[in-house]
């Protein structure tokens, strides 16, 4: 636990499946790498994720101080479910269908190559 830093991304406003989809392709990379990947993906939650990495490695310049960026890997990320915002919308002969807007927790551990 000790070699490795964390920085979490919580209540973003976007379903965890599409999260996932992000998140699959650039566990275990470089840092590097991955925000490269991120930077040309078409996908929306490239940007947040790509942001919660350069968090992460600001927080592991901080804790460490004499880091290189280079030695640095995305050993863990995962997305979990947050809570759902409950909508309803109309629906035929006076009823109300409900609309579930889900929400992401992501995390993001990053870890030094040996």
């Amino acid at each position: 636990m000790g070699d490795e830093v964390v920085a979490k991304l919580r209540y973003y406003r976007m379903s965890p499946r599409k999260m996932r989809l992000v998140a699959d392709l650039i566990r275990g990379k470089s840092v590097e790498d991955a925000l490269t990947t991120l930077r040309f993906l078409k996908k929306k939650a490239a940007t947040p994720i790509a942001k919660l990495i350069k968090s992460a490695i600001a927080n592991a310049e901080n804790r460490w101080e004499l880091i290189d960026v280079g030695e640095l890997y995305i050993k863990e990320i995962f997305v979990d479910q947050g809570p759902m915002l409950k909508r309803f919308r109309p629906a035929p002969m006076g009823r109300a269908h409900r609309i579930l807007k889900r929400t992401s927790h992501v995390t993001v551990k990053l870890s030094k190559r040996r």
